[in-house]
């Protein structure tokens, strides 16, 4: 078990590391390995950034982000104007098939819906709109619709984690009922964890994935 110092140094050195983060804008605090980040940052893409670079950091639990985007007065954008560019971006998007994405902007904030085939459909749509200018955040309620059958999913995802050289396969146990998929076991960090979902997701038949995999 690391201790929360230790794991507050390595995340200052890993923000430090990364070419685009400012870690002086970053306020970093932990307690029982949870990470609560604050500042503000320039553009959604740097606060994006710092999340993903303290996932990296082994014995990180879970991620409080509490970071502010504040754009410049030239780099504001309407709501009207973050929509156009995040449809456009969407449309030309060479994954995406046309029209089963709906956008809508409040705020600020991007919301995604529709209903895609494949997982990578998904997450190609959410960084198609993630570097905007002018956006504060993305919520994305896009769901995923298959119509390939569940079969073998269970040794499918087995055999995919297997051949991953960041995850420890022998740690989870995959559960499967119906087209859900449950991930039960320890990994070494939050980005193991995630890396474990995606995985799951891409498997032929998963609808859904409950991810309960616990950090250590």
């Amino acid at each position: 078990m690391r201790s929360d110092l230790s794991i507050k140094e390595d995340v200052l050195d890993e923000l430090a590391w990364q070419p685009n983060i400012d870690e002086t804008e970053i306020g970093v605090t932990v307690k029982n390995g949870v990470v609560t980040l604050n500042g503000i940052v320039d553009n959604y893409t740097k606060k994006r950034a710092v999340e993903n670079a303290v996932k990296n950091v082994t014995g990180v639990k879970a991620v409080a982000e509490e970071i502010k985007v504040q754009y410049s007065v030239n780099d504001k954008q309407t709501d009207a104007d973050i929509a156009k560019a995040a449809f456009n971006a969407i449309k030309w998007h060479s994954s995406l098939p046309d029209d089963v994405v709906n956008v809508k902007v409040e705020d600020g904030w991007v919301y995604l819906t529709g209903e895609v085939e494949w997982e990578y459909q998904k997450t190609s749509a959410i960084n198609s709109v993630e570097e905007i200018k002018g956006v504060h955040g993305v919520s994305d309620s896009i769901t995923l619709k298959r119509a390939v059958k569940p079969v073998e999913i269970k040794e499918k995802i087995k055999r995919a984690f297997e051949r991953m050289a960041d995850v420890e396969a022998k740690n989870i146990i995959v559960e499967v009922e119906g087209h859900t998929v449950k991930l039960i076991g320890k990994v070494n960090s939050i980005l193991e964890k995630d890396e474990a979902r995606k995985t799951a997701y891409y498997a032929p038949g998963v609808y859904e994935v409950k991810n309960e995999l616990e950090v250590i």
